[in-house]
């Protein structure tokens, strides 16, 4: 594969490739990108293409306003959700988006997804946020490109840093994480995927679970994150 975008490609390839292994996604559903901030590119798994013959060449390379600066596929339908976050938010090089079951299954439920315990607290502080449905003149208009705007307006409306807390739901169609290459992106989805399973199995068992309390919050998120983070150091 001769192409300047050959690494961009191959990190591409390999994080869609690791959703797949890890079962977050059934035939063609999902996608993960890979952004190249030098050069304002990002990689982007073609549309409708099976896993098992997906190939690193495949992988279509978009600028941040939707062309296809190189590959012969047609870019993944939800491009256009990648590249407004990728405009918008500088510090992301890597965002995922499946139809994972129990994720799903909290944004049809349009509902937050609490936080009851440590496995939660060691990513994140708070609830994982679950934006309202797309209101119809936006679903009638630019529905992909509009979606990243759902995303944006959820963390403008809540207060919330998009440094801080790399996962959403869109209310009634799904998740979407990110991190600060393709393979975080991967990481955070799958801990989005576990998180949602463990919070359903959680109220099931008991139905007025709490929520887990702040000092085992900060002890769990500090262990790992900030400047005396110790855990796995």
């Amino acid at each position: 594969m001769s192409s300047k975008y050959k690494l961009l490609k191959e990190e591409c390839y390999e994080a869609n490739m690791e959703l797949n292994a890890l079962g977050l996604v059934i035939y063609t559903f999902g996608n993960v990108s890979a952004v190249d901030r030098e050069n304002a590119v990002f990689g982007i798994k073609p549309s409708g293409i099976p896993y098992e013959t997906l190939k690193p060449e495949d992988i279509v390379i978009m600028d941040y306003d939707n062309n296809v600066v190189e590959g012969n596929m047609r870019p993944s339908s939800d491009t256009k959700t990648h590249s407004y976050l990728y405009k918008n938010w500088e510090n992301i090089g890597g965002v995922a988006h499946t139809h994972a079951m129990y994720s799903v299954s909290w944004a049809q439920a349009q509902r937050d997804i609490p936080i009851f315990g440590t496995t939660h607290a060691d990513h994140l502080t708070q609830d994982i946020p679950c934006a309202p449905p797309m209101a119809d003149e936006l679903i009638e208009g630019n529905y992909e490109h509009n979606t990243g705007i759902q995303i944006l307006d959820c963390f403008k409306e809540r207060s919330l840093d998009y440094n801080e807390v790399e996962m959403v739901l869109i209310g009634n169609h799904g998740p979407f994480a990110w991190g600060k290459n393709a393979a975080k992106a991967v990481y955070n989805t799958k801990v989005l995927e576990t998180v949602a399973q463990m919070a359903y199995l959680t109220l099931q068992i008991n139905p007025q679970a709490t929520r887990l309390k702040d000092s085992l919050i900060k002890k769990h998120y500090e262990r790992k994150h900030g400047k005396n983070a110790y855990y796995g150091q």
